[in-house]
C-alpha cells in the first residue's frame, strides 16, 4: 500500500475545498438571496434554517451508522460515498439559485423548504464520509494534524473564492441579482465536482476494520461508549456554540458591510485577510502541535480572537477598511484553532475505539456532525430573528441607526462572548492534553497488533 505523504494531504484539502464552494456559498449568500430575491420575511427564513438543519442533525447520524454497518469495498469505506453522492448534491445546489419571476410569496416559500432540506440531506452522505476518511488514512496524530491543516486551508481557499468572487456575482449596484446568483451557483457547482474526483483520486484508506466486524457492531455498547466520551462531549458543545457563531456571523457581515458600511463589495478583503491570516498558521501548525499540543495551542487560538472581537465592539466609529485590518488579528487566533480542530475529531474517534474496542469512525463523526448541524440550525434561526428583531427592514434603501447598531453587535460581541465560552469549555472539559493523547494511543497500537497476531495464528 502507497505510505501516507502530500498526496494524501492534497487529496483531503480538495474534498473540504468541493465541500466549501457550496456551504460557503449557502451559508454567506442564501440568507440575503432568500429577503432580497424571494422577498421571503428574515423570520420565516430563520425558521427554515432551524428545521432544516435539526433534521439534518438526525439524519447525520442515520447515515454514520449506515456506513459503519457496510463492509468496506476494495476502494475503501468511506472514499466511494464521497463519489458516488457529489453529483446529485451539486444538482441540488443550483436548483436552490433558480428564480422563476412573478410567483407568489408562498410558491417561494415552498420551492426554498423543499430544495434547502433536499440539499441539506445531501450534504450529510458527502460530509459524514469526508470527515470521516481522516482517521483511516493514518494512525500517527502529528500526521492528523496536518491533515487537518491541509483541510482548513481547502476549506480557506474556499471561501477565498467565495467572498472575493461571490459578492461581484451575487450584487448588481449594491444590491442582490438573481441572475448573478444562478451563475454564482452553476460556477461554484462544477468547480466542487472537480474537487471530489481529485478528492477520491488522491487519497487513500489504511486502517481496514476486520472483514465481519460491520455484523458485530453493538449499538447498546456504541451509545454506552459515546456517553462515556468525555473528550466527545467536550468538542461537541465546543462545536455546537462555534458553528452557531460562524454561520451567524457568516450571514450577518453580509448586512453589516451592505449596510452598516455601504459597501458590499468590500466584503470580498474579509475573506483575503482571513485566507492570508490562515496561511501564516498553517506553516507553523504541526511544529506547535508536535511541541505545545493540540489542545494547547487551540486555547492560545481562542483567547487572542476573543480579545480581537472585545475591542471591536468597542470600535463603532471606524471605516470598513480599518475593521478588517483589526479583524485580522482575530483571524490569526481563529486560524490557530481551527487549523487543528479536524484533528481532535480523529483523537476523539480513537477515544471511542479505545473505550469500546470498536473501530466506529463514521458513527463517532457523524455525532460530531450533529452537533454541528444542531449549531447551524441555531444559528440560522437566531441569526434570522435577530436581523428580524433588530429592525431590519430589506425594503428601505437605508436602515434606522437602531437596526445598523443591532447588525455591528451581532457582528462584534457575540463572536468574542463565543468564543471566550469555548475557551473555557476546552480548558475545563476537553482531557486529552498531549500527554494523555499519547498514552492512549500507545495502549491502542498495543491493542491493535494484539488483534493482527490472533488473525495471523
Amino acid at each position: 500500500m502507497r505510505p501516507f505523504g502530500m498526496r494524501d494531504k492534497l487529496g483531503y484539502l480538495f474534498g473540504d475545498f468541493g465541500n466549501d464552494f457550496f456551504f460557503l456559498l449557502v451559508s454567506s449568500f442564501l440568507m440575503v438571496y432568500y429577503t432580497d430575491v424571494y422577498g421571503l420575511s428574515a423570520a420565516w427564513v430563520g425558521g427554515l434554517f432551524l428545521i432544516a438543519r435539526l433534521w439534518d442533525a438526525f439524519a447525520d447520524i442515520t447515515w454514520g451508522r449506515f456506513i459503519d454497518t457496510r463492509e468496506p469495498s476494495k476502494n475503501g469505506k468511506f472514499r466511494p460515498w464521497v463519489l458516488r453522492m457529489s453529483f446529485p448534491l451539486v444538482i441540488t445546489g443550483v436548483l436552490m439559485f433558480v428564480h422563476i419571476p412573478g410567483m407568489s410569496t408562498g410558491f417561494y416559500e415552498a420551492y426554498a423548504f423543499v430544495t434547502y432540506i433536499v440539499w441539506g440531506t445531501l450534504y450529510s452522505t458527502v460530509n459524514i464520509p469526508y470527515g470521516s476518511m481522516a482517521s483511516v488514512m493514518t494512525e500517527d496524530s502529528v500526521e492528523r494534524a496536518s491533515l487537518s491543516t491541509y483541510r482548513t486551508i481547502g476549506a480557506t481557499l474556499a471561501g477565498l473564492v467565495i467572498n472575493a468572487v461571490g459578492p461581484q456575482l451575487v450584487f448588481v449596484d449594491n444590491k442582490a441579482d438573481a441572475d448573478g446568483f444562478f451563475m454564482a451557483a452553476i460556477l461554484f457547482g462544477l468547480l466542487s465536482i472537480s474537487c471530489y474526483i481529485a478528492c477520491y483520486k488522491l487519497t487513500t484508506e489504511r486502517i481496514v476494520a476486520p472483514a465481519g466486524s460491520a455484523e458485530k457492531m453493538d449499538l447498546k455498547k456504541t451509545l454506552k461508549g459515546l456517553i462515556k466520551n468525555k473528550p466527545l462531549i467536550a468538542i461537541l458543545c465546543a462545536s455546537l456554540i462555534f458553528m452557531m457563531n460562524m454561520m451567524l456571523v457568516g450571514a450577518v457581515n453580509v448586512y453589516l458591510f451592505k449596510d452598516y458600511f455601504s459597501s458590499a463589495g468590500t466584503l470580498s478583503f474579509v475573506s483575503i485577510a482571513q485566507t492570508i491570516a490562515v496561511l501564516l498558521c498553517a506553516p507553523f501548525i504541526k511544529t506547535l502541535t508536535t511541541k505545545f499540543g493540540k489542545k494547547e495551542m487551540s486555547l492560545v487560538g481562542l483567547l487572542i480572537a476573543s480579545a480581537a472581537y472585545f475591542f471591536l465592539f468597542f470600535l463603532k466609529d471606524i471605516d470598513a477598511m480599518t475593521f478588517i485590518y483589526i479583524s485580522f488579528i482575530g483571524f490569526i487566533g481563529f486560524g490557530l484553532f481551527n487549523t487543528v480542530i479536524w484533528a481532535f475529531v480523529t483523537d476523539v474517534i480513537d477515544y471511542q475505539e479505545y473505550l469500546t474496542d470498536l473501530r466506529e469512525d463514521g458513527t463517532v463523526y457523524s455525532v460530531y456532525s450533529f452537533a454541528r448541524k444542531v449549531g447551524q440550525a441555531l444559528a440560522g434561526g437566531i441569526g434570522g430573528f435577530a436581523i428580524g428583531a433588530i429592525g431590519y427592514d430589506a425594503s428601505r434603501e437605508v436602515q434606522t441607526n437602531e437596526a445598523l447598531n443591532g447588525i455591528h453587535t451581532l457582528a462584534t460581541l457575540v463572536p468574542a462572548v463565543v468564543y471566550l465560552g469555548i475557551f473555557l469549555i476546552l480548558l475545563f472539559f476537553y482531557p486529552l492534553n498531549k500527554t494523555r493523547l499519547a498514552k492512549m494511543q500507545e495502549e491502542l497500537e498495543a491493542r491493535r497488533g494484539a488483534k493482527e497476531s490472533k488473525v495471523i495464528k
